[in-house]
């Protein structure tokens, strides 16, 4: 189980939270914070002053009075209410990082949640209960309402729970595996569904596809290189130096180690086929390079907010006072989802041209025709590389900004939303659809590679077509290639591809904590 230290929370902790579905616990440190900024909030219920949330209604309904003793109902009543999502359930380890989030976020000292409310979401996740939270209903702005509602409404008993590969009723899943309900304190319900944790949670995870999609890539293009028997030059660090962006250096340095002593390079070394080769073949260090440059930024946003308290009214226990402000807004989430968005939808794009060159015999350098033996009687990869378009131009579509699409909610009170919810959700999808692109060169480039006989790729690059290949038979004659295509992209999607390398690969480094 890992010990979290709210505020210093590092991106390589949340992948692995998310990647592994890892069980947490706060500090000590943490839980004397909670239990100051809880006993704030229980005075104040107590008091005369109106507090937000907590002994007023909610949104526009923030002017009516609610009476001490009706505050349990209030916040019983504000997750019902707001349990109003709608479509497909959100994936299990997404939800397990929202979990995580939330309780890093109530670890803050800042948000005036009982201590029960954290012990529930710890033994939650570590019995893996793990709440139904459908994925649709959320604007970004006053927190992740519906879908954070949900996760609330499980640890209430109410709506639904995944336990031990079964959907149940909440309340049956906590039971079995050994917990209760809670009822909710004076701040309690409110605390667990104001925040961005949800569209942050999504957005991690694109995050974390990303940057693993934009190695592959380097990967893929280096084998293409050889495919297509392309020049080197365009790799050579003082290029790249001369330019400074730390991106572009590291791809093109994992480029020059992937390629590094390839027979097929050497063979035409001093005489290459071209003057300058295409710019999806040139350009690579260029193009990855900045997408990679843009997920850094991106990552140093989303660890920021992963270690925030980004719920409303917050409990500033320095100076006694509960103020009401907006950190729940997710406009960094949706900034950060917009900047994942391009990066995912460029560095398939440009894959994409290296696969429609290298099944075209007049760009792909006496390589035969869609990579089809016996051209004519067989039609190769040509209908791969038109799946490869389709995917490409659906990731465009929907690169599409979601931060500037704002509309009024809750009768104008909340006027200005993020929309962080929607930009977050499609990243997965996107992934998907580069992974098939990816998997698709990989293909194509093997297939070009074996074309070269008895002339080899590198060290390297021969150990990832060896992995290749024990999943993928070589295209010696058309078959049907669907199962083919959707294995290409598992391969990229897994780990096993950089792993046959033995080289290392550019890594996200978080700015903010370590």
């Amino acid at each position: 189980m890992l010990t979290l230290t709210p505020g210093k929370v590092s991106l390589a902790t949340l992948e692995d939270i998310w990647r592994y579905e890892l069980a947490v616990t706060l500090d000590a440190e943490a839980r004397t914070r909670i239990a100051a900024s809880a006993a704030r909030v229980a005075k104040a219920a107590q008091g005369s002053e109106a507090v937000y949330g907590v002994n007023t209604g909610f949104g526009k309904l923030a002017s009516i009075r609610i009476a001490a003793e009706d505050t349990a109902t209030l916040q019983r009543n504000l997750i019902r209410s707001h349990c109003c999502g709608v479509g497909e359930a959100t994936p299990r380890a997404i939800v397990r990082l929202m979990m995580a989030l939330k309780l890093i976020s109530l670890g803050r000292g800042a948000s005036g949640a009982g201590e029960a409310v954290v012990d529930l979401l710890e033994a939650m996740l570590e019995a893996g209960v793990t709440p139904v939270i459908p994925e649709q209903g959320s604007v970004g702005a006053s927190g992740d309402l519906a879908p954070l509602a949900h996760m609330a409404g499980a640890m209430i008993g109410e709506g639904e729970a995944e336990y031990g590969g079964e959907v149940l009723p909440a309340s049956k899943a906590l039971e079995k595996a050994g917990l209760g309900p809670i009822t909710l304190g004076p701040k309690d319900g409110l605390a667990l569904i104001n925040g961005t944790q949800f569209s942050t949670a999504h957005t991690l995870a694109g995050l974390f596809e990303a940057q693993h999609a934009a190695n592959i890539s380097l990967i893929s293009s280096a084998l293409s290189i050889d495919a297509a028997k392309a020049s080197t030059a365009p790799l050579l660090a003082e290029i790249h130096e001369l330019r400074g962006h730390p991106g572009q250096i590291s791809a093109a340095a994992t480029m020059r180690d992937l390629l590094e002593g390839s027979q097929i390079r050497e063979s035409h070394r001093d005489d290459d086929p071209r003057v300058q080769d295409p710019y999806c073949l040139r350009c690579q260090p260029q193009v990855t390079g900045a997408a990679m440059d843009m997920l850094a930024l991106a990552g140093t946003t989303l660890s920021r907010e992963a270690n925030a308290a980004t719920d409303n009214p917050l409990i500033l226990t320095d100076g006694d006072r509960i103020v009401s402000g907006g950190n729940f807004h997710a406009e960094p989430v949706a900034f950060a989802a917009d900047m994942i968005a391009l990066a995912l939808a460029e560095i398939g794009s440009i894959s994409q041209r290296r696969v429609a060159l290298l099944v075209d015999p007049t760009l792909s350098f006496d390589l035969p025709p869609f990579l089809a033996a016996d051209p004519g009687l067989n039609s190769g990869l040509m209908i791969a590389e038109v799946t490869s378009a389709a995917l490409m131009s659906e990731n465009k579509h929907l690169a599409n900004p979601c931060s500037t699409d704002s509309t009024p909610t809750s009768a104008n009170q909340e006027d200005h939303v993020s929309m962080a919810a929607h930009g977050a959700r499609r990243l997965n999808r996107m992934a998907g659809n580069l992974f098939r692109i990816l998997g698709i060169e990989i293909f194509c480039a093997a297939e070009g590679i074996r074309f070269r006989a008895p002339e080899q790729t590198s060290t390297s690059l021969q150990a990832v077509l060896d992995q290749f290949g024990k999943a993928i038979e070589p295209l010696t004659e058309d078959r049907f290639l669907a199962p083919d295509l959707a294995t290409a992209a598992e391969l990229a999607r897994g780990g096993t591809l950089l792993a046959a390398t033995k080289l290392d690969f550019p890594e996200l480094k978080d700015s903010e904590h370590g």
